[in-house]
């Protein structure tokens, strides 16, 4: 097959939970067991990082690679979901895996595939582990796709973990409550593998706390050892300086421009605190990674074009300036109107649209009601239809335009704004990806 047809042949015959919501989970880790040892357990060959959370994973997982990179290590990189192409899941230095390579990995086990009937995500997991393994990388950062616990990725021995954050996000599959939430995202903690957490919550600390005991695992909060300060935003990125537990206040530059970005900086700054030292391994054969702070500043300051990352706070254009961002739920849309007020305008115009599986009534209080709206929705079954959105929006006193397509309301939101007013387009992955901009 070519890899056009290799990519239709793979949403046509497996579960795609982009497409389906929690239909396409194939609960428990027994098909991607079957699926690695049918590909000899590529997954023990490499040292890996195992990333979990509720927001901040992919970003925190797209800057740990660009470290180890800058770092001189031949870095893997599973990350879900895709923006433009399938092969943005599975890089290795920032280069996406090549088309005919997820075409003849496809040809090559078709036939296990067919009987085993595994989900889309355990598919491309399957053939991340085997392309890193192929490929002779010294070390993957693996995103979990959804939880943590029961999540396909969750069938590594990492050199560490990492837990950005827990929030309401996927409370149908996941829980109700942040503790229940919390449980599942712990669930990646491994015996004697340190874990650190990127920030402390009253609610959730004891859960991590409790498996990190339970496995013997070391545990560290990020925000304990490091504490990020916002200064300001130049051409360079956004700058920083980061207070450690010795007292230095260290000056940094964030390629990622989204001030919800300095609450990932202390989880990543953890996870290379364990990498580069030997003292926080109960295991004695542990050998710690060689990480120069020169290669932690070069990879935090240029982490999009050592990894390709997009959608994270990104500016497509000024005057009027215009940025999206991939928010899509409460901790995400919060922090997105977080870094919404370091902007200056003179008028703001949202373009939003959500998946139906979100609970609306907890993200649509936290939109501004002075600013101009327009609904639409992502070409997926998924999609919440822009008409009921826009419902709901002004059920809250929040009134705006119609359009099915994200492309034709940022159209029309550019045709009202002026050159000094801001345009954010936001509320789910799949609206971003759509953009023709980004």
């Amino acid at each position: 097959m070519t890899y056009s047809e290799t990519i239709e042949y793979l949403y046509a015959q497996l579960p795609v939970f982009h497409r389906m919501g929690a239909k396409a989970i194939k609960p428990g880790l027994d098909n991607i067991r079957k699926l690695c040892d049918y590909l000899g357990n590529p997954q023990d060959t490499f040292r890996s990082i195992h990333v979990g959370g509720t927001n901040g994973k992919g970003s925190s997982s797209h800057l740990l690679a660009a470290v180890l990179q800058s770092a001189g290590y031949k870095t893997g990189l599973y990350t879900s979901p895709h923006l433009k192409s399938f092969t943005e899941r599975i890089r290795i230095d920032g280069l996406p895996m090549p088309e005919e390579e997820v075409a003849d990995f496809v040809d090559r086990h078709r036939a296990f595939i067919e009987d085993l009937k595994p989900s889309f995500f355990e598919v491309t997991v399957g053939m991340a582990f085997d392309y890193f393994a192929r490929q002779n990388v010294d070390i993957a950062v693996i995103e979990v796709g959804l939880g943590g616990r029961l999540d396909s990725t969750n069938v590594i021995t990492p050199l560490v973990s990492l837990i950005t954050n827990i929030g309401w996000d996927h409370s149908d599959i996941l829980g109700d409550s942040l503790e229940q939430i919390a449980y599942e995202k712990a669930g990646i903690i491994k015996p004697g593998v340190p874990v650190v957490v990127s920030e402390h919550d009253p609610e959730t600390d004891a859960v991590f706390r409790s498996r990190a005991e339970e496995c013997g695992s070391p545990i560290l909060f990020g925000s304990d050892l490091f504490v990020a300060n916002n200064l300001s935003v130049s051409g360079r990125g956004r700058e920083i300086t980061v207070d450690t537990l010795d007292e230095k206040e260290v000056p940094l530059v964030l390629g990622l421009l989204g001030t919800y970005q300095l609450k990932n900086v202390a989880g990543v700054l953890g996870v290379l605190k364990v990498l580069s030292s030997s003292s926080f391994h109960p295991n004695p054969s542990f050998k710690k990674l060689h990480i120069p702070s020169v290669a932690v500043e070069d990879g935090l300051a240029h982490v999009v074009e050592r990894t390709g990352l997009k959608g994270r706070w990104q500016f497509l254009q000024l005057n009027p300036t215009v940025i999206c961002d991939t928010g899509h739920n409460e901790p995400g849309i919060r922090s997105v109107m977080e870094s919404l007020q370091t902007v200056s305008y003179r008028q703001l115009h949202l373009v939003v649209g959500f998946v139906k599986d979100k609970d609306l009534s907890r993200v649509i209080r936290l939109f501004p009601k002075e600013a101009r709206y327009y609904f639409c929705q992502p070409d997926l079954p998924r999609a919440l239809d822009a008409d009921l959105l826009a419902e709901e929006f002004r059920a809250h006193g929040l009134v705006g335009e119609v359009s099915k397509d994200v492309n034709h309301a940022l159209k029309t939101a550019l045709s009202r704004a002026q050159p000094d007013d801001c345009i954010l387009v936001t509320g789910s992955t799949y609206v971003v990806a759509e953009l023709n901009q980004l």
